[in-house]
């Protein structure tokens, strides 16, 4: 039986019970996922500045550099970065989840619309409650569902939800039927990854643990990197956003949505996590100068609306 250490062992405070809004430390948990939103909503930009590099080689930088990134902090912070043999077994499975959501999601790019996507994977947050009340008996008060539905049909407006197909039309939507289910794969895997990290929070410290789920979820995708690699050039404004997309979105974003874990209920924490589309939308009329439809302005506030009368 693997030896749990108490709150004072990791820095983790003891969170509420389960179903009721926490408080003190939680303040510090929402400050994280907001936090954690505005590095997430960087992707978009540093994506486009990351061609020629394709979206495998991506997802595994992202991920190699993100383990390097908490490794030093660990290190820094004089944190043990240790774990036993028999902890291996469990946290290969975290970095297998962790790479089954971004390989996921970016293969559904290859056969459905951007749109359907993201609306697909977040969906989220109907499995992180799902997984929260199943395995860690944290289940939500019943008028806090209404406002994850809410949340949800936001972000769907955000992302222009509508049923055209992609580049696999002449396959009478087959192709987009597969792309939809890769999508709700990353969703399903994204809920896991959320219900992971909440549920190690009194064994292991921050960075520990984020350091061997990114570490080897990147080792999962490096045969699937390297089949790709080296058949193209690498411009070094590209090697910059690769870098960036690995401190930034992954690095800082991601450990800080971990952070949040540990203090919020995992639903609340996702929940603010599906504002990455708010924040990329802020950014892309920022940077790219692309200014949104009426619809995608109408996803923001329902899905601000939603997430509100969730919190409240």
């Amino acid at each position: 039986m693997m030896k749990s250490h108490s709150p004072e062992d990791t820095g983790v405070e003891a969170t509420a019970p389960a179903g009721t809004y926490p408080t003190g430390r939680s303040w510090q948990g929402l400050l994280f996922a907001c936090l954690a939103v505005f590095f997430f909503s960087t992707s978009p930009v540093f994506i486009r500045l990351a061609t020629p590099f394709t979206s495998v080689e991506i997802a595994f930088w992202r991920l190699a550099i993100a383990a390097l990134l908490v490794l030093l902090l660990g290190l820094a912070t004089r944190q043990s970065l240790l774990v036993s043999a028999r902890e291996l077994p469990r946290f290969l499975f975290y970095g297998l989840v962790t790479a089954l959501h971004f390989i996921c999601y970016i293969a559904s790019l290859s056969f459905t619309t951007i749109a359907h996507s993201l609306a697909i994977v977040y969906t989220s947050p109907i499995f992180v409650t799902l997984f929260s009340a199943l395995v860690l008996r944290e289940a939500l008060p019943w008028r806090k569902y209404a406002g994850i539905a809410v949340a949800i049909i936001g972000v769907a407006f955000m992302v222009g939800f509508e049923p055209h197909y992609s580049a696999c039309q002449p396959q009478e939507g087959h192709c987009m039927l597969l792309g939809d289910g890769l999508a709700l794969l990353s969703a399903i895997c994204y809920g896991i990854y959320s219900i992971v990290g909440r549920g190690e929070r009194d064994r292991h410290p921050l960075f520990r643990y984020t350091f061997y789920v990114y570490g080897l979820a990147a080792l999962w995708l490096l045969p699937v990197m390297l089949y790709f690699a080296f058949r193209h050039a690498y411009p070094l404004p590209a090697l910059g956003a690769v870098l960036a997309l690995g401190i930034l979105p992954l690095g800082l974003g991601h450990t800080l949505y971990n952070a949040s874990l540990r203090t919020l209920h995992a639903t609340y924490a996702n929940l603010i996590a599906t504002q990455e589309v708010t924040g990329g939308i802020l950014l892309g009329i920022l940077w790219l100068h692309e200014v949104p439809s009426v619809t995608a302005l109408i996803g923001v506030v329902v899905t601000l609306a939603g997430i509100i009368s969730v919190l409240v």
